[in-house]
């Protein structure tokens, strides 16, 4: 979900003039269909255009992007293309766009699960030919959905979005961190935390209560008859849990303390992250940096798998922009299978392309496989429906939040989850 708070903002603007012709059309939110090279002006014609494309930092500090850009603008002469790059991070690409959909990007990455809001918008371009196909041919059903409302396409998932297990080798064996328990059992230095909590506004906190069955408007996130059972008494020693987790001096807390603060002197076990940052800590602990899924918990006597929210991270198209056709070429070469394969070999970000996810450099790759189990075995669904997604991550978030300050304490459990569970529902 899931990185990664807005950076600020800064343009990295560059222009590129070439030969030969193309030109564009404006955005109206309609099936917008593009294939490499299509083009509606005469041959020889050349049209200026601009584009904007908000990404992450790491494709930026990286070099990706760039290169993605400048090798797009040899591949299509037609379009003399003055870029404009700037960082907006895939955790918060629909709070920027819905700021200003006319000033926001031309092309942006964002996480799946914002889909919902920016579809209802009109703020996202349908998308159809060469770039659906992309999509419904190129990747599997499951990650396709990620992308698509009403079995429309309105995207181009372009990696797995969820997280896994990170732990310093130096601090923690295989088998400690095979539970929390465990983790938090090992006896380490006192300058030492065994472990990081980390809520990403309810996409990390989610993990606990799904592990241990419970649901948000149904199994699928989609039927609000259902309710929420999170105030049931399974809720209620997951909420005990996370207070005597969250409270132990052993656990580190979000926003107290930097994790790469923290591993620079080996003085983190465990934490939960995603592929984007693997590079970082890799290039900080080493040998000394263990992945793996993420563990067990026991809240009630009972051991939970703990399960993540999956989604995708994906390509879209502003249904503003004043340069369609370009933009959705642009949007469809980021996501095809070679530029997946410069993600993962830059930047770690496992490909959705079942044939670059097939190729040899990422089926031998620790860390693929670590996600594609993680993927199987330690996952469910991140539910897209457009309740969920305007109530859960207000209300879910500020849980970890209140346990902290000590609003929510093991006296007030029952009442809290109840009105939680109201602000979801009514």
């Amino acid at each position: 979900m899931k990185r990664k708070a807005l950076a600020c903002v800064l343009a990295a603007v560059m222009s590129v003039s070439l030969l030969a012709g193309c030109g564009s059309d404006s955005g109206n939110g309609d099936t917008i269909s593009s294939a490499a090279g299509e083009s509606s002006a005469a041959a020889g014609e050349v049209t200026d255009v601009s584009l904007k494309v908000w990404c992450p930092q790491n494709q930026v500090d990286t070099g990706i992007m760039e290169q993605q850009q400048t090798a797009f603008a040899a591949e299509h002469p037609e379009w003399n293309i003055t870029w404009t790059t700037e960082i907006v991070g895939e955790d918060n690409a629909k709070t920027e766009v819905l700021k200003d959909v006319d000033a926001a990007a031309d092309v942006f990455l964002f996480s799946s699960d914002q889909l919902i809001e920016l579809v209802d918008a009109g703020a996202i371009a349908q998308l159809g030919g060469t770039a659906e196909a992309m999509v419904k041919d190129t990747m599997s059903e499951a990650v396709s959905a990620t992308a698509m409302v009403d079995d429309a396409t309105y995207a181009i998932p372009f990696t797995h979005n969820t997280f896994f297990m990170f732990y310093d080798k130096t601090i923690m064996s295989e088998d400690d961190v095979t539970s929390l328990e465990k983790i938090m059992a090992k006896e380490t230095a006192d300058n030492v935390y065994n472990y990081y909590f980390e809520s990403s506004g309810g996409w990390k906190l989610g993990a606990y209560y799904y592990g241990a069955g419970l649901t948000v408007f149904g199994p699928q996130g989609n039927d609000l008859s259902a309710g929420c059972d999170w105030n049931n008494e399974t809720g209620v020693a997951v909420t005990n849990y996370l207070i005597d987790l969250i409270n132990n001096p052993k656990c580190a807390y979000d926003g107290e303390i930097a994790v790469s603060e923290l591993i620079e002197d080996h003085r983190l076990g465990v934490w939960f992250d995603g592929s984007w940052n693997y590079n970082t800590y890799k290039d900080i602990l080493g040998d000394d940096l263990g992945i793996g899924v993420i563990p067990t918990f026991n809240p009630d006597g009972n051991d939970y798998q703990l399960l993540g929210f999956y989604g995708s991270k994906c390509i879209g198209v502003n249904a503003h922009s004043q340069n369609m056709a370009a933009a959705v070429a642009f949007a469809t070469y980021l996501g095809n299978e070679e530029n997946q394969l410069l993600r993962f070999e830059k930047s770690a970000q496992i490909p959705t392309n079942i044939n670059a996810s097939a190729s040899e450099a990422v089926t031998s790759d620790p860390l693929a496989a670590v996600i594609v189990k993680e993927a199987n075995e330690a996952s469910v669904m991140q539910p897209v429906h457009s309740v969920f997604s305007t109530r859960y991550w207000t209300y879910a978030g500020a849980i970890p939040t209140e346990i902290r300050s000590g609003e929510i304490n093991k006296d007030n459990v029952q009442q809290k989850l109840d009105d939680f569970v109201k602000a979801m529902t009514e």
